[in-house]
């Protein structure tokens, strides 16, 4: 039970072949046998979740309509409020915050039928792409236990791996989405710009976070982002739905843009490979590939900006209070966010608009572009965010700008991206490839992620 896909549970609830009290029992036993050693939640809801699956069981019973996600557990990132839930954001600072009401797709989800089973961890304030904290120690790859989830929804991809529940919310200031995706074998998708409603951010103008879905599966994504898309007021960016975002997607014909790298020297020998592998796939079957040579991780300075000024204009004046109960490397981006003048985030602003220009272009020639997730495997647990990393043995740069230049630029175009599974390394770590879209165009990179994951199925039984 624990490894079926959402939508078959949901099924399979809905024609009485099995309970939600079942489900969402063998998920929480799950999550007690795992959380010693993965440790992907901060909470679980276990008894409020059990009260939801005795009501979504007798609602089945009395032949009431039921939500697409009827009795479906799912978990959620606790940087995203939950009603009456505490929502931390991974940190001292907020340990004990209660908020009153949901995030908006939480709130669709409850509607759609599933339920809450817990807040998966982060780093505090989602600042960096590796999971851990002084309020809830270290997450781990439930693929190998020495390595990192990613960040900073590692808590979300580490749970839907090792069966931990079918179904999670993430959020994406960066790459968070799609970096634990990657690292641990799960399919995330980061949406275009407002059409996932995200209004209890600090600022809701110059965002470049995201609230997306993060599954086993590419159908459960995109039944996901069903329930959770739709305008609300709350967020600015928010519109109604497009009526041209097809489901489907024609591989013949397709152009496609293949980005091996974004200004980044070095990639891992298997990842590009295998990424290589996907995209010649595809030109087999029809598409029409040519590689493209852009520099996106020079805008590396102006993604800093923009995180490090955010955290330190968000949560700088906590430091004094709660010193070392704050992670080393959160204190350190806040004091650098400090030094950010106003100027320089006017100029960020400026190369942001730069940034989307570009990826517009790029659209103009291309229907997809498609890229390796990361350019290799799962780090260490412990590393150093500030430390650079290396790719076969030889330092490459820095996390950010050689590690995952391919994600961060789509968060400050406002582009939809999904990673999905696309092979694994000699050491039996996932790899991931990432499709991106143009604006609104989140079906169609679902369809295409969906077209690989039958043609190039690369799923593994779950870890652990």
């Amino acid at each position: 039970m624990i490894e079926t896909d959402a939508l078959t549970l949901a099924r399979q609830i809905r024609r009485k072949e099995v309970s939600p009290v079942a489900v969402v029992d063998a998920v929480l036993h799950r999550i007690e046998a795992l959380q010693p050693t993965v440790n992907a939640f901060i909470t679980v809801t276990a008894d409020a979740a059990r009260e939801a699956a005795r009501r979504a069981e007798a609602a089945v019973m009395a032949g009431e309509p039921l939500g697409q996600l009827h009795g479906v557990p799912f978990s959620v990132k606790d940087l995203l409020f939950t009603k009456g839930v505490r929502t931390t954001m991974g940190s001292f600072i907020f340990a004990e915050q209660v908020p009153g009401e949901d995030a908006v797709p939480v709130r669709r989800l409850r509607e759609a039928g599933a339920i809450l089973i817990g807040k998966t961890t982060t780093p505090e304030f989602g600042h960096k792409p590796l999971t851990d904290s002084p309020l809830f120690g270290v997450t781990r790859n439930p693929w190998d236990l020495s390595r990192t989830p990613g960040g900073s929804s590692g808590g979300a991809a580490a749970a839907v791996a090792s069966g931990q529940g079918p179904l999670a919310l993430g959020t994406d200031g960066g790459g968070s989405i799609r970096i634990p995706a990657a690292c641990c074998g799960i399919v995330g998708l980061k949406p275009t710009l407002g059409r996932v409603p995200h209004v209890h951010q600090a600022d809701l103008f110059s965002t470049s976070s995201y609230i997306g879905p993060m599954t086993r599966t590419v159908a459960d994504a995109a039944a996901c982002l069903d329930a959770i898309v739709g305008f609300d007021p709350g967020d600015p960016y928010s519109r109604p739905e497009p009526p041209d975002d097809p489901r489907g997607v024609e591989v013949r014909g397709l152009r496609l843009g293949w980005m091996p790298r974004v200004g980044n020297r070095l990639v891992d020998g298997e990842t590009l490979a295998a990424c290589e592998a996907a995209v010649r796939h595809l030109e087999g079957q029809g598409a029409r590939v040519e590689t493209v040579e852009e520099d996106f991780a020079a805008f590396e300075p102006i993604f800093l900006v923009f995180l490090q000024g955010g955290l330190a204009a968000r949560i700088g004046s906590h430091m004094a209070k709660f010193g070392d109960r704050v992670a080393k490397s959160l204190r350190e981006s806040v004091e650098r966010g400090a030094g950010w003048s106003a100027v320089d985030w006017g100029h960020a602003l400026g190369q942001r608009t730069v940034v989307f220009r570009r990826v517009q272009a790029l659209f103009r020639r291309f229907d997809v572009l498609v890229s390796p997730t990361l350019s290799r495997p799962a780090l260490a647990a412990d590393h150093d965010p500030f430390q650079p990393i290396t790719i076969g043995g030889e330092a490459a740069g820095s996390i950010r700008g050689a590690w995952y230049p391919y994600t961060f630029p789509f968060n400050l175009s406002g582009h939809p991206a999904v990673s999905l599974p696309c092979g694994w390394s000699a050491d039996g770590l996932p790899i991931g490839l990432q499709i991106v879209g143009p604006w609104y165009g989140d079906r169609r990179v679902l369809a295409l992620a969906a077209h690989l994951e039958r043609e190039r199925p690369c799923a593994r039984p779950i870890p652990l």
